[in-house]
């Protein structure tokens, strides 16, 4: 039976024991005194009722004779009303007793008092002048005391009757008594036996389990429970001792896991230094040694920048057959192969980035390869090729950035040769041209003459103006702001307004201009530039008939202007490179739209020269918003007007 059955059952018992020794107690018990005081005041209502017959018949005897003695009536009124007591009383002593005896000496009693009546107290009351006759009294007296000795013998059978009944609820008490006894000694029966069961199948045991946790916990992995009886328990116990079980295979398995984590990095140190690539493979081929218990290990590899780098581990190990060697460059990397005679090989690399190589481990005699060895000999491999990765794109990195930087530089080198050589024939080119469509100079021109003058004069303009973004953006400090003051840049951007007032009427556009009073300190001509260039942009790529908004909002914190158009819209995929020198969105290229690409660069040098930030939000077809936030500075104080 299953321990928990068994306590089951024995809890049950002591309920049930528990309760038949509370109806015993209070249910039988509760009815025996209640008995007991019944039949306790119904037994001294008879006695008491008994008493007041005789104290009745006193009374009546006590009247008759003083009417003998006196013949007053008087004394008769004492005999009247006795008889009303008497007779309650005889049927009070009739209710209070169940004994035959004592109903047979009532009845006696009954008897009695009638003859006294008859034979003496009715004659006597009946006589107006009763005379006094001794045969009477005597006979009177006679009857009288046989009334009191049958009134004696009821009493005495009356208590009897009590005495009867309190030995009989007495009896019942001990039998109630003795049954509680043996109820309370089952109980502690029961109780014993279920603590005893509780001890032996569930506390030692699982003071047993508690002390082989302690031994687990205190480091003891061999410790192990003792199977029990109880079959709850052995559950427990058998799961204590897989958790255990399973607990030092996990442990086994995380120190096998540091012990290879600990040979990587100190094979990942090993290689950080590939200025002696030699030194380098010697230390990694003692550690793996070391690390595995091999007799000898053989290392090749090819180092970026010094080739070919061949070790081995001791320094007395022979070398490896020219036939091997061959077989072990053309393995397969990353998958460990097991060779007769107890070596093990692993293929380094075999790709143009990292050329071949192979890791060669020698433990003859010993038992196989365990898996956790092979995992620690392959993870070793994969660090020695990640090493030798990152080292080619390291060398690989820094001719780049050589490359890069001789671009960077010759590309300098072009824009200033460009911008020089441009500009002096440039300067030619605009001075003869205005010279030639002066007033004066200019009347013996035809028109064709003239619109070609002004298309040479406008392209000139243009390429002065391209090389004038190429210098700056070719600056070395990036455009950084000069002659910084406080402004009002409310005030430029309507100065920009008006100068693109042309342009913008040229194109029917309706361009609308919103301002409050904002003051920022930067350059005045480096903002007015950023100004122009985003005013400029909108009404270049905003079809005839659009629409141009320029607002400008201003806190205590910044400064912001927002330039929106019902333009072409830019593209989702030339957002990320607007703002890149040379880039021009491809719908802009598609539609023909001229411009080299520098003006956006160019506002965001200058706004960053000033601290501030530019965000772009475009739909194709819709337009596009541009929004430059610069931070603000509080308002000058304004000089008071002459008197």
């Amino acid at each position: 039976m299953r321990v928990q059955r068994r306590l089951n059952v024995g809890f049950s018992a002591l309920f049930v024991l528990f309760v038949m020794l509370l109806l015993v107690q209070f249910g039988a018990g509760s009815r025996l005194r209640a008995e007991h005081d019944r039949w306790a005041a119904r037994a001294a209502r008879a006695e008491l009722a008994n008493e007041r017959v005789m104290q009745g018949m006193t009374d009546a005897e006590t009247g008759i004779r003083g009417f003998l003695l006196t013949g007053d009536t008087a004394f008769l009124e004492p005999y009247r009303t006795a008889w009303a007591t008497v007779a309650a009383a005889l049927d009070e002593v009739a209710a209070s007793t169940d004994d035959p005896a004592a109903e047979k000496l009532l009845a006696d009693q009954r008897a009695a008092i009638h003859r006294w009546l008859d034979r003496y107290a009715v004659p006597i009351a009946a006589d107006q002048r009763p005379a006094a006759n001794p045969l009477r009294d005597a006979e009177g007296k006679q009857l009288f005391d046989d009334l009191r000795r049958v009134n004696d013998a009821l009493s005495t059978a009356l208590v009897a009757e009590q005495r009867a009944m309190l030995d009989t609820v007495a009896g019942e008490r001990r039998a109630l008594d003795i049954a509680a006894a043996l109820l309370v000694t089952a109980i502690l029966a029961v109780g014993y036996i279920v603590a005893r069961t509780g001890r032996r199948k569930l506390l030692a045991p699982l003071e047993q389990l508690g002390t082989t946790i302690r031994r687990l916990a205190g480091g003891d992995r061999t410790a192990r429970a003792e199977p029990v009886e109880a079959a709850e328990l052995s559950t427990v116990v058998d799961a204590l001792n897989d958790l255990a079980a399973q607990t030092e295979m996990l442990l086994a398995a995380e120190q096998a896991r540091t012990t290879r984590a600990g040979l990587r990095q100190a094979v990942a140190a090993a290689m950080q230094d590939l200025s002696g690539p030699a030194g380098a493979g010697r230390r990694i081929a003692a550690l793996i040694g070391e690390a595995v218990g091999a007799t000898a290990v053989h290392i090749e590899t090819v180092v970026p920048g010094a080739g070919p780098v061949r070790v081995h581990w001791p320094d007395a190990a022979p070398g490896l057959p020219a036939d091997l060697l061959t077989d072990l460059l053309a393995g397969d990397p990353g998958r460990p192969r097991i060779l007769d005679g107890g070596a093990i090989t692993l293929a380094v690399c075999a790709d143009s980035d990292c050329g071949p190589g192979y890791l060669y481990v020698s433990r003859p005699g010993s038992a196989d390869w365990t898996d956790a060895e092979q995992r620690l000999l392959t993870g070793v491999a994969q660090e020695i090729e990640r090493a030798l990765r990152q080292h080619s794109l390291q060398s690989h990195q820094s001719r780049l950035i050589t490359e890069l930087r001789m671009l960077d530089e010759r590309k300098d080198t072009f824009i200033q040769t460009v911008t020089h050589e441009l500009r002096t024939p440039l300067t030619s080119i605009l001075g003869y041209t205005e010279m030639i469509t002066d007033e004066d100079a200019g009347e013996g021109l035809n028109p064709i003459q003239k619109r070609a003058l002004n298309a040479i004069l406008r392209n000139a303009h243009r390429l002065q103006d391209t090389i004038g973004d190429l210098v700056l953006l070719d600056r070395p400090d990036n455009g950084a702001a000069v002659h910084a003051e406080t402004l009002d840049l409310a005030a430029l951007a309507a100065t920009v307004r008006h100068d693109l007032s042309n342009a913008a009427r040229a194109k029917d556009l309706d361009v609308t201009f919103d301002a409050d009073e904002g003051w920022v300190h930067g350059d005045r001509t480096q903002l007015q530039r950023a100004l122009r260039k985003l005013m400029d942009n909108a009404i270049k790529f905003t079809p005839p008939g659009g629409s141009v908004v320029c607002r400008m909002t201003a806190d205590p914190r910044a400064v912001t202007v927002s330039v929106t158009d019902t333009g072409i819209g830019i593209p989702a995929e030339d957002v990320a490179g607007l703002f890149t020198p040379f880039h021009r969105a491809g719908n802009a290229m598609d539609q023909a739209v001229q411009g080299p690409g520098l003006g956006l660069a160019i506002v965001r040098d200058i706004v960053r020269d000033h601290g501030g930030t530019i965000a772009v939000q475009s739909v194709v077809g819709r337009g596009s918003t541009f929004t430059l936030t610069l931070p603000a500075v509080p308002v000058p104080a304004r000089s008071p007007a002459p008197v």
